[in-house]
């Protein structure tokens, strides 16, 4: 038999009762007298006996999915690590990289402005009028 739940539109306590589907609702409050309105409730549902999943196969089953579970949570976590540290070391390659070219970028324009120091005609030195 199912549980009803029902509201009292003047004192607002609720009330539960175990009716047949076919009775009729109930209309008094029996706390305070009032008039009472059904409220819509979760059902209390309760599964007993055997033949249900839990009972019968979690034991053997349920544990190898747990197993394989567990290793494929593991084999993911080590991907991730594995790509986190990829990732890492690819970044700090770049910045390597970009470090290494910025420096020979440096040295060939100290390399271009002592050439260029070089190749400039020594010039006499300016004859100072006597006077």
């Amino acid at each position: 038999m199912p549980i009803y739940e029902y509201v009292c539109q003047s004192c607002k306590r609720k009330t539960e009762a175990i009716q047949r589907v076919g009775e009729r609702p109930l209309k008094i409050c029996p706390h305070c007298g009032g008039k009472l309105k059904k409220a819509f409730s979760a059902p209390a549902i309760q599964f007993k006996g055997s033949g249900w999943f839990v009972n019968d196969y979690a034991g053997a089953r349920g544990e190898q999915k747990t197993k394989e579970a567990a290793a494929d949570s593991k084999e993911g976590s080590e991907k991730a690590e594995k790509s986190d540290k990829s990732d890492k070391s690819e970044k700090s390659e770049k910045a390597e990289k970009a470090d290494r070219s910025e420096k020979a970028e440096k040295a060939e324009k100290s390399e271009k402005a002592e050439k260029a120091e070089k190749d400039k005609p020594k010039s006499s030195k300016s004859k100072a009028p006597s006077g």
